[in-house]
């Protein structure tokens, strides 16, 4: 398996060495417009060899990673404490428009995990020409592992345990799905002792993990670089289909078009292949109307002239 990331800043580097435990790779290719950057990553990850499944890890330029199984661009300008994921348009969209235009011949899928990465996400579907399932970006799967460990420390239940997702935009208007929320098969809204405080709460720890992370080490990292590497060892590795909420362009489930979201749906090999339309309540429903908007706007002010 040929992995290539590009952007070998602090998101890029944690998702090497999460993709390199996970004994993924069997070939590991970095790239940072940084000179030198790259190379110095691949010689601190490869000595760590004898920790980790065999694989190779060595600085390649973008083109030696066109037959790569998948393409991560961690690439862009990280965030401040008081910089919303969409405060970061603009730059960071003339970036990720310039790498996947070099992408537009590869075989793989290619992976978005640079930030705001829903609107990154249909740049570089636009700038790469591949196909929109192709393309595909890590959404709100960080956010729904949020949620699930959020709601494991209220309950004092594992995680794993708990179903429970966040769709709509990975920032400031995702959208808790809580009315399809479960415990067991039995939907936490009927939990004695639930209520709609709780509710708020938690969404709002949720929506803002990022900025008190970001407020005390000045980066988030650890996180999504174990998101990427599950997403990429659940699809590509075990050859299976598996239910993420992960962002592409969508094609017209839940009535969206045109505008890269999160939404279930069912990842393989050959990328984001079918899309599932969540039950919803009314408000959930127009939560997720508002979440589209917004990022619809934000597409648009990434693509016009500063």
């Amino acid at each position: 398996m040929k992995i290539g990331i590009v952007g070998m800043g602090w998101v890029g580097a944690s998702v090497a060495s999460s993709i390199l435990h996970s004994g993924l790779a069997t070939e590991l290719l970095l790239d940072d417009a940084k000179p030198g950057l790259a190379e110095g990553e691949a010689m601190d990850l490869a000595h760590g060899a004898a920790f980790y499944p065999t694989a190779s890890v060595r600085a390649a330029s973008i083109d030696e990673m066109l037959d790569a199984d998948a393409v991560i661009i961690a690439a862009g300008k990280g965030g401040g404490p008081k910089d919303s994921r969409l405060d970061l348009l603009r730059v960071n969209a003339t970036i990720v428009h310039d790498i996947a235009q070099r992408l537009s011949a590869m075989k793989g899928m290619l992976v978005i995990v640079t930030n705001p990465v829903d609107v990154m996400t249909q740049v570089a579907a636009e700038a790469s020409g591949l196909p929109l399932p192709r393309v595909i970006g890590t959404g709100t799967m960080l956010d729904t592992a949020r949620l699930r460990e959020a709601l494991g420390r209220t309950l004092d239940l594992e995680p794993r345990s708990i179903h429970a997702q966040v769709v709509g935009e990975h920032g400031d208007s995702s959208v808790v799905l809580w009315s399809g929320a479960q415990l067991g098969g039995v939907r936490l809204r009927t939990r004695p002792g639930w209520s709609r405080k709780r509710e708020l709460e938690i969404a709002h720890d949720v929506r803002h993990a990022a900025y008190e992370i970001i407020a005390r080490k000045g980066s988030t990292n650890h996180a999504i670089g174990l998101v990427t590497a599950a997403l990429l060892r659940w699809t590509l590795r075990r050859g299976g289909r598996r239910i993420l909420t992960i962002s592409r362009v969508q094609e017209g489930a839940a009535g969206i078009r045109d505008v890269a979201i999160s939404l279930p749906t069912i990842v393989g090999r050959t990328g984001a292949v079918e899309v599932i339309e969540p039950e919803m309540d009314a408000e959930e429903r127009e939560a997720l109307s508002r979440s589209v908007d917004v990022l619809r706007q934000a597409y648009q002010q990434a693509r016009s002239k500063p």
